[in-house]
């Protein structure tokens, strides 16, 4: 249900009656208990709300009175849990410590005191984004509070940092805690933080079952929630703004997620200026307790891999030598095929002819063919069938994807069973166009079935080309977003995930199309798919098969469809046949760029993924 209002009012009289209150602070870092021991857990269905307010800049006794009064409607309404936007106290648009000094407030203080009554007349937590002052220190925060019936339960202070808050806030320095409440475990994280995969896996390795999202968003950050609820098994609740201010537009399309990425509530988008919705809009939704136990929550449990994960603690800036910041032009293609299980001859044919009729009809060359997940056998899930079919590194099956990258002159990533003395391994091959080996990375995630007859890999690997450097992970692995954040780490400027898909993870991408500037696919995407271009700024290929046992997809994924930098490419599911995929690698002068992923990392918080 949606409920747009716009109401004023004064609470003069309950800010008289808190200035004579005196709560005592609860400070907690990491996973803590908010005295939820002592009070039973909530199971079943519950009712979250986001509160999409629009503060006004300068007026914080007035956004203090009219937020107090919308968040009221929530909490009668029958909300548990209220999520309201980033800044929502004093908006957002500061430029420097003096300007916004007037309206910063102590944590807890004058606005939790404020929300906290509330919280406790109706038995419900509010989450708050608010400009913090630490009274000890004089610094500020752009911070977020949780309040709830039991009082002020404890604060975030945003880890990844946008340029405008730059100008006043230091930068967070208390992680990402997680808090244990009577309704489940929350995590909060601001606006940018949405653009690093870590933020959110920080809240999820720490048994998070529900993300509060505060942001002021022009589309970048909203883009990659359904994603992110998805490969984190986490409720994610997000307030964005739909108004401008100062010049700077926020887009709506607050919405709540569910772990397995379905939209249980979403508010009108506000595209452009012209859309503004200034009047406060409330979405609600029912979160359901048993859903806290899901399939990522058992990935993240038992098939993650940190032993391979140290990498993401290395901060490689400003300086990197061993970057190449030449932007490439590449025209590659992604096959996409109906395998034939019982003849690797009959593959390797269909598979020149899909190449020759697409170059028949095109006047490009192309410098990259991708190829799905052991590309001439499809998948296997028992050990004796693995065992006829695979090859060593000087078999029939190298050797014809050497021939063929040399007809075509190009690059060619292929997949195969590789026999290595008694183990078999998923094993994924680059050749170059002259024909030779450029390197080979072995699948580090197994699936269930593929346990069975294969050995993991030891190694996260990206390969240096002529046309830039490369990142590959199979199949199932696009699901670790660690993968995609090591590839940004490894500076990897295209990744490539030859998979055998059918729906194991992901789900169709359900975001307001309304906020990207160009047409975007309307079928057959994958939100975890769509997500990996933003958590590495790598330009993303996908090679699926189709076929009764597949669902096609085969794509490419690129960096910023919001501001139009790129637009994504999706087969239909029963489509066979080669996609036709340009972009440009680095992108040195775009707003949003791998460089600049990697020198704003915030390393020193990222140990509780590497454990």
């Amino acid at each position: 249900m949606i409920i747009h209002k716009n109401r004023h009012g004064i609470f003069s009289k309950l800010k008289q009656t808190l200035a004579t209150m005196v709560l005592l602070p609860i400070i907690l870092t990491g996973t803590q208990s908010a005295q939820a021991s002592d009070t039973e857990k909530m199971t079943g269905k519950i009712k979250v709300a986001s509160v999409q307010f629009n503060p006004e800049m300068y007026e914080l006794d007035k956004n203090l009175d009219r937020l107090a009064e919308d968040v009221t409607v929530a909490a009668k309404n029958g909300a548990k849990l209220i999520v309201t936007t980033e800044m929502v106290t004093t908006g957002y648009m500061y430029s420097s410590r003096k300007e916004i000094k007037p309206f910063v407030d102590t944590i807890p203080g004058k606005t939790t005191d404020l929300f906290t009554k509330i919280a406790k007349e109706y038995d419900t937590y509010i989450v708050l984004g608010m400009p913090e002052v630490d009274p000890e220190t004089d610094l500020y925060y752009n911070s977020q509070v949780l309040v709830g019936p039991e009082g002020y339960i404890g604060k975030y202070r945003k880890v990844h940092q946008w340029e405008t808050e730059e100008h006043w806030s230091a930068w967070g320095n208390l992680g990402v805690p997680v808090f244990d409440t009577k309704i489940g475990k929350i995590a909060m994280i601001i606006c940018m933080d949405g653009a690093y995969m870590e933020t959110a896996r920080l809240a999820a390795v720490q048994g998070a079952d529900i993300l509060a999202f505060s942001t002021n968003s022009g589309g970048q950050t909203v883009s990659a929630l359904q994603g992110r609820a998805e490969e984190n098994g986490m409720y994610i609740i997000s307030s964005n703004r739909a108004n401008t201010e100062l010049g700077y537009h926020n887009v709506g399309a607050s919405a709540i997620w569910s772990p397995d990425g379905e939209k249980l509530a979403e508010s009108p988008a506000a595209p452009t200026k012209d859309d503004d919705i200034d009047e406060t809009t409330y979405i609600y939704a029912d979160i359901d307790t048993e859903k806290y136990d899901n399939p990522a929550k058992r990935r993240i449990a038992d098939e993650r891999r940190p032993e391979l994960y140290k990498e993401l603690m290395l901060y490689i800036a400003p300086w990197d030598y061993s970057k190449d910041n030449t932007e490439q032009d590449i025209s590659a293609l992604a096959l996409q095929y109906d395998v034939n299980t019982s003849s690797k001859t009959e593959n390797m044919s269909k598979i020149d002819n899909i190449i020759q009729e697409k170059l028949d009809s095109s006047d490009r060359d192309i410098n990259l063919v991708v190829l799905p997940e052991l590309s001439l056998t499809g998948l296997v899930s028992d050990k004796s069938t693995a065992e006829s079919l695979a090859e060593d590194m000087s078999g029939p099956t190298v050797e014809y994807f050497r021939k063929l990258a040399k007809k075509y002159d190009t690059y060619v990533i292929f997949d195969m069973i590789e026999r290595d003395g008694s183990k078999l391994y998923n094993t994924a091959v680059c050749v170059e166009p002259s024909g030779k080996i450029n390197g080979k990375y072995r699948k580090t995630h197994l699936t269930a079935s593929e346990k069975a007859w294969a050995t993991a890999g030891d190694e996260i690997l990206t390969f240096k080309t002529d046309i830039g450097r490369i990142g590959i992970m199979i199949g199932y692995e696009a699901a670790f977003p660690e993968m995609s954040g090591l590839m940004a780490v490894k500076r990897a400027d295209m990744i490539v995930i030859p998979s055998a898909f059918n729906g194991e993870f992901g789900s169709e991408l359900d975001l307001n199309l309304d906020i990207y500037a160009n047409d975007y696919p309307e079928h057959n995407t994958n939100s975890i798919w769509h997500a990996i271009g933003l958590n590495s700024q790598a330009t993303t290929i996908v090679s699926n098969f189709t076929g009764k046992d597949y669902m096609g997809g085969t794509s490419m994924y690129g960096l910023d469809p919001i501001f139009a930098l790129d637009q994504a490419i999706v087969a239909p599911r029963d489509f066979e046949g080669a996609i036709e995929v340009d972009f440009k690698t680095v992108q040195n002068e775009w707003w949003f760029n791998q460089q600049k992923l990697i020198a704003s990392r915030r390393t020193d918080y990222y140990i509780p993924l590497i454990k």
